[in-house]
């Protein structure tokens, strides 16, 4: 009886051990940007969802300069266990709007204020006026950082360690911002 119980306690500790190393291994979320410069930006998102143990992709595909590449990522996305987008670009920014028509994954959107921009303007504006029926959900110009929380947001509605890990962040900025509070009233 005693060795039945220590069989499997040591087969729930293997299975535990391999699902983890699977979850870890397969990336949930594919960062995607247009160019090289953007990630500068970009790798704010990788830096929240590493904070949340999310695994994650991350590569340049260029909608106008690679549009196969494009193509086939955002077509092939689903199938490889993405369940999240995050595509930033800047300029005419059509980067993320082209994917979310290719693909039945929720995009995220990330204007991303360029050297040939307005001052980002044109990258939010080309991003967030979507037509009905093709939804990119949109963040401010250069946050990434709110893309990645986003993306952690969409994951913890089916992953309970995720939530529990993004209330946890959000409790931490409550304490920031009230320690802050009671700081400035010395």
């Amino acid at each position: 009886m005693f060795e039945c119980q220590l069989f499997l306690i040591y087969s729930c500790s293997v299975l535990f051990i391999i699902y983890y190393l699977y979850t870890m291994s397969t990336p949930l979320v594919g960062i995607i940007m247009g160019s090289e410069s953007d990630l500068v930006i970009m790798n704010a998102a990788a830096e929240v969802l590493k904070k949340f143990g999310i695994a994650y992709e991350i590569d340049i595909v260029s909608a106008h300069r690679t549009p196969e590449k494009m193509y086939t990522y955002a077509k092939d996305a689903s199938g490889r266990g993405l369940k999240v987008i995050i595509a930033g670009a800047g300029g005419a920014a059509h980067l993320p709007g082209m994917v979310a028509s290719l693909t039945p994954l929720p995009v995220i959107g990330v204007p991303v204020k360029s050297s040939n921009s307005i001052d980002g303007w044109d990258s939010l504006l080309s991003i967030v006026q979507m037509p009905n029926g093709v939804p990119v959900a949109t963040v401010a110009v250069n946050a990434a950082q709110n893309a990645g929380i986003l993306a952690a947001q969409i994951i913890g509605t089916n992953d309970k360690l995720i939530q529990k890990k993004v209330s946890e962040y959000k409790e931490e900025l409550k304490d920031k911002v009230n320690k802050s509070s009671d700081d400035i009233k010395k």
